[in-house]
């Protein structure tokens, strides 16, 4: 019941932050935008093009998309660390702890009003992309639950490790690793070729860093009816059960070092 009521009221506080006036602009500015290409995609569409059409109108709905989605990973981060930051330099987690609140109890409900918010943030980006695809002309083939569950998934990641961060560093701070982060995910491969990072420091960041790319929806968007590639559940649920996992560690690393925090920041 406590957490809920944390959660809920952490959700509250962020509808009424001002960037999140921010995110409404953006989508409004990529709905227009895109209206122009994809109207005349549209118009030039025929019976002899139309494959090549609907790839082209899918790869562009998928490249406006995963934009959205990377600009939701560092909501996430940085959602997660100035809920936190921010009722500690206020003084007001002092007025909360000061009820039958336990630590943990506060960090899980402050991280569960963040994932509400980010589950309207996906539904946006989900009416948003089928949306795009219906002005082209064309439909989204890919299941819708996937489109939901994914970036969900992944922003619980991003939002559980600024969670940590934060416990410790300040929160601009902790959103630039994060933001760190999420570049370093696209170039610490194991693979071989010319790579700007040794393979010592390269190959044990790549098992230690999230493979978010495993957990990106795009992938889903640019997809053909022809072509669609049924991933198999066992596919989806290994893939899903091992960003859960990614961010239960990260989670349970931010409560136990926020179990000894000084409640007060400067």
């Amino acid at each position: 019941m406590r957490i809920r009521a944390i959660a809920w009221n952490t959700f509250g506080l962020l509808l009424h932050n001002r960037v999140l006036l921010l995110i409404v602009v953006l989508f409004a500015s990529w709905i227009f935008l895109m209206m122009t290409p994809l109207i005349m995609m549209r118009q030039i569409t025929s019976a002899s093009n139309a494959g090549r059409m609907q790839s082209e109108v899918l790869t562009l709905v998928s490249m406006v998309m995963g934009a959205l989605s990377g600009f939701g990973s560092m909501l996430a981060a940085g959602c997660a660390a100035f809920a936190v930051a921010g009722e500690m330099k206020s003084g007001t987690i002092l007025a909360v702890m000061a009820r039958p609140v336990r630590r943990w109890e506060y960090l899980v409900g402050k991280f569960c009003g963040v994932q509400i918010l980010l589950g309207v943030y996906v539904l946006g980006m989900l009416g948003l992309s089928f949306l795009l695809a219906r002005i082209g002309g064309q439909h989204i083939h890919a299941p819708v639950w996937a489109l939901i569950a994914y970036p969900l998934v992944r922003y619980a990641i991003y939002s559980a490790v600024a969670m940590l961060l934060v416990t410790f560093l300040n929160p601009f701070v902790s959103l630039g690793v994060v933001w760190m982060m999420a570049i370093g995910v696209e170039f610490m491969t194991p693979t071989e070729g010319i790579h700007l990072v040794p393979a010592w420091v390269r190959i044990p960041l790549y098992y230690l860093l999230p493979s978010t790319n495993l957990l990106s929806e795009s992938r889903f968007l640019s997809i053909t009816q022809t072509s669609l590639h049924q991933t198999t559940w066992l596919q989806h649920t290994v893939t899903l059960a091992y960003g859960l996992d990614y961010a239960a560690v990260w989670l349970l690393l931010a409560l136990w070092s926020f179990r000894s925090k000084g409640l007060t920041r400067d």
